[in-house]
């Protein structure tokens, strides 16, 4: 496009000239006719660019890990009939791991990483694939075009992967999995090849300072109270704070949901009498309300207190 221009230029040059000459047009005019003939020729040609999908599309996908939000930016290459691992993507070779500009990976908080510490940032994600082993890097150069340029010492980590039979895949991809409340696991499949990492933020001391902090305020709500006593109660914590907690709620509202929590924490500590109270209160109500997640968990309070 700019060769075609810049001839097309070339040839309006010659013209304006003959022209300045046979009609004794000033320099200043003559500079103000090429300027705009210039502009008018870039806009055209700008405005006149056809697009179309890219061979290997952008993508992203996020996922909150712990209180850390991790996500990765990359292109996703096809298939197209190729064989890649060990083909079109050699093995023993570093590789952008993706398409075009280098795949990206960005944890909000430190983080580990197979067991590894990481800082927070954004790191190009690059990997160097192997019939049996993988190496995984995360580079601190996020804006590398490819690999071309890649610089070994700018390496903030290295671990290494096994690689995993999967079903085909015709366009690379990462994919969050197997959650739990403060790990992830990040795969990279393509072809009939996947590779996983384990991605971990414990975000537990960090939650009880928060706890500690909040309950303390004079000006705490019972949303924070019944927050902090179920947390308590799921990760089983002190129950007897759980309780003191949960009471504070209860006093000040009166609902299914919060004598369902009062009811699961009193049976934890072995009160079945006050347990099954709560429980008969939190049943009656979420059965007006047909709340089939409460009534079930309701009668499994009682349930488990006449067994004792």
């Amino acid at each position: 496009m700019f060769g075609t221009f810049f001839l097309i230029a070339s040839n309006f040059y010659i013209v304006f000239s003959v022209l300045g000459r046979f009609h004794s047009l000033t320099h200043y005019n003559m500079t103000r006719l090429y300027f705009s003939f210039f502009f008018l020729c870039l806009f055209t040609g700008l405005f006149a660019q056809i697009q179309t999908p890219a061979a290997s599309p952008s993508a992203s996908v996020g996922q909150t890990v712990g209180l850390c939000r991790v996500t990765v930016e990359y292109s996703r290459p096809s298939m197209k009939g190729r064989k890649i691992f060990g083909d079109l993507v050699a093995f023993d070779k570093i590789w952008r791991t993706g398409a075009n500009k280098i795949s990206n990976i960005t944890f909000e908080k430190e983080v580990l990483v197979n067991g590894q510490k990481l800082a927070a940032g954004t790191y190009g994600f690059c990997t160097i694939p192997g019939k049996t082993e993988w190496t995984l890097i995360f580079n601190k150069d996020a804006e590398q075009w490819g690999t071309y340029n890649y610089d070994q010492k700018k390496d903030a980590l290295r671990i290494k992967a096994k690689p995993q039979k999967c079903a085909k895949q015709e366009h690379m991809g990462f994919a969050f999995e197997s959650f739990s409340p403060m790990s992830a696991d990040l795969v990279l499949s393509w072809e009939t090849t996947a590779v996983r990492f384990k991605i971990e933020h414990n975000s537990k001391d960090q939650i009880l300072a928060d706890i500690a902090a909040k309950t303390a305020d004079p000006a705490a709500t019972t949303d924070t109270y019944y927050d902090a006593a179920s947390y308590y109660l799921e990760n089983n914590l002190d129950a007897s704070k759980a309780l003191a907690w949960a009471d504070k709620v209860v006093e000040k509202d009166k609902q299914y949901w919060t004598y369902g929590l009062r009811a699961r924490i009193l049976a934890k500590l072995g009160n079945c009498d006050r347990a099954v109270s709560d429980a008969r209160m939190a049943l009656d109500m979420a059965k007006k309300e047909k709340d089939d997640a409460y009534i079930k968990m309701a009668e499994k309070v009682m349930a488990q207190c006449n067994k004792k």
